[in-house]
This record gives C-alpha cells, sequence and structure tokens, in this order.
C-alpha cells in the first residue's frame, strides 16, 4: 500500500476569509516502510499572514517573498500523490485549504485523486477519548522524540506523523503478520512427494488383557448395552 503523509501551513484558519497555504510536505510511505520519497514546497501566498498562525509556523510573508505560487507547483503535488491513500492530522483542515486552492486553479480535488483520506486525529480520539491527541502529545505517549520541534513546519510534521501513524497501527500490523499463511508442516511436505506408509502399532497382550477388563465393566454397568463386545476380534 502506498501511503502520502502530508501536511500544511496557512496563512490563517479559514479559507472564506481567503486564507492560503504558504507551506506544503508529503512524505511517502510503502507498506509501512518510508521510502525516502518527500515532497515539500514554500508557497507564495500574496496575501498577508495573521498574527496567531505567524506564531505557530514562524514564517514571514517576507520570507515567501520569492517562493513560487501554488498555481506553479499544483500539478506536481497531484502527480506526487496520485492513487495513494493520504494521511493527515485533522484531514478536515488541510484537504479543505487543498481544496480550495486546487478550486481556484480549476483543478481535480483531493477525493478525485487520492484512494482514500485517513485523519490520524480521528484515530487517536477512538483509541484515547478525553485525552489530548495533538501530535506533541501523541509524540509523548508513544515515545516518539519531538525535541526538535519548536515550531509548526509541514516536513518535519509529516514525518513525525509517519512515526506516530505506525505507533498507532501497530496491532493491524500484528492482526496481519498473524493471518499470513502459516509455514507447511512436515507432513505436508512430505505428502508433496511420495507417501511414506503409516507405521502399525499393535496392542500387547497386557493391553488387549486391559481393554477386555473395561468393556466387560462397561457391558455390567449398561446391563448388556456395551457398544464393543468382548467377542470384538482383537486388531
Amino acid at each position: 500500500m502506498r501511503q502520502i503523509f502530508l501536511d500544511t501551513e496557512t496563512t490563517g484558519l479559514e479559507t472564506r476569509l481567503g486564507h492560503r497555504i504558504i507551506e506544503l510536505a508529503c512524505v511517502e510511505m510503502v507498506n509501512r516502510r518510508l521510502t525516502r520519497r518527500h515532497l515539500h514546497y514554500y508557497v507564495n501566498p500574496e496575501r498577508d499572514i495573521d498574527e496567531g498562525a505567524l506564531a505557530v509556523h514562524g514564517i514571514s510573508r517576507e520570507f515567501l517573498a520569492d517562493k513560487p505560487k501554488f498555481g506553479e507547483v499544483a500539478n506536481e503535488f497531484l502527480d506526487f500523490i496520485r492513487g495513494a491513500e493520504l494521511v493527515i492530522h485533522n484531514a478536515a483542515f488541510d484537504v479543505g485549504f487543498l481544496d480550495y486552492e486546487l478550486n481556484m486553479l480549476g483543478l481535480a480535488t483531493i477525493s478525485t485523486v487520492c484512494a482514500n483520506v485517513r485523519d490520524t486525529l480521528k484515530m487517536a480520539r477512538e483509541l484515547h477519548p478525553g485525552k489530548k491527541n495533538n501530535l506533541n502529545a501523541l509524540c509523548e505517549r508513544y515515545g516518539i522524540n519531538n525535541a526538535h520541534r519548536t515550531l509548526h513546519g509541514a516536513l518535519l510534521d509529516a514525518e513525525l506523523l509517519a512515526d506516530v501513524y505506525v505507533a498507532i497501527t501497530r496491532g493491524q500490523e500484528s492482526l496481519i503478520m498473524d493471518l499470513a499463511p502459516a509455514p507447511a508442516t512436515e507432513l505436508q511436505i512430505s505428502l508433496q512427494g511420495q507417501r511414506k506408509p503409516a507405521p502399525v502399532l499393535r496392542a500387547s497382550e497386557a493391553e488387549l488383557a486391559e481393554h477386555e477388563r473395561v468393556l466387560a465393566a462397561i457391558q455390567k454397568e449398561s446391563k448388556g448395552k456395551c457398544l464393543w463386545p468382548q467377542s470384538e476380534p482383537a486388531v
């Protein structure tokens, strides 16, 4: 399975106020292993950045002045994520901003490009109801080192999210392993070739005598209804 761990940073919290994406990062994982392929852009939003957002990510409009506009990177981004499952923390937020940007360009939206979108915030809330489930809290809970995360950053957060996702779904991985076909037994292997004759073990005289004694007791207790009469020939 090909999965893309995605994160964005924005000029503010709401697209209805015209806020835009300023950073976009994608980290690729195939069959639960990171491939070291990633996509990362800083994007010129052509607008001011809210002070609250600046305090979170520290990305200024001056820094973004010479960066490409979203339209210049959109097609490369869509090609990178095409057909993959997206894994996003608080997916509604990021997908909302991505669809907003793509709609302005007349391009395909996320749901038409990707196989599925998985929300790790929803997963975490189901696993840990009533607890903090932001990325920092999950890193602490699962023993993932995030000491270098002093500010939010899309690429770093996408990489941390990949580690968190593997930790959250580790039990599912074990289940998949349990469902894998068991290795062939010695008997199955022998049956693939020429079948060996089974050894015949005959009862000893003492065992036959004990057998007759037990049958007699059953016959007496059942008042003659024993299913194995004493006259049954020995084998």
